[in-house]
């Protein structure tokens, strides 16, 4: 998996980078179909500053997007990368379907074509 890192507006420490390289090598093990991640952290300026950690997954035949906003960059990596875990759940779980049923299809046909002989 080939992951990009990105700050805006601002340099990130070490430490936030690490986890955030981390929480996302975490994802690899439960789908390896992952091409690549592109994490992007950003704030919002107000009174009270709102970190934002936007994490963009391009798996293969999709991409899945997770978005989250809190006071701490850790937190916000957390929560995205717990709404990609059930979105990618969900992608798995699509893809199973699918194959199951192409592969009924072909097995009936095959029943289909047996009998007509």
């Amino acid at each position: 998996m080939d992951i990009h890192f990105t700050a805006r507006k601002f340099k990130a420490h070490d430490t936030i980078k690490e986890h955030a390289i981390e929480s996302i090598k975490l994802l690899d093990k439960l789908y390896d179909g992952i091409v690549r991640c592109d994490i992007i952290l950003s704030y919002e300026k107000s009174t009270n500053s709102q970190k934002i950690a936007e994490v963009t997954l391009h798996v293969q035949g999709t991409t899945l997007i997770a978005k989250e906003k809190s006071d701490d960059y850790h937190k916000s990596i957390e929560l995205a990368v717990e709404k990609l875990e059930r979105q990618l759940g969900k992608y798995k779980s699509k893809l199973r379907k699918k194959n199951k049923k192409t592969l009924r299809r072909v097995k009936e046909e095959i029943v289909i074509e047996g009998n007509e002989e």
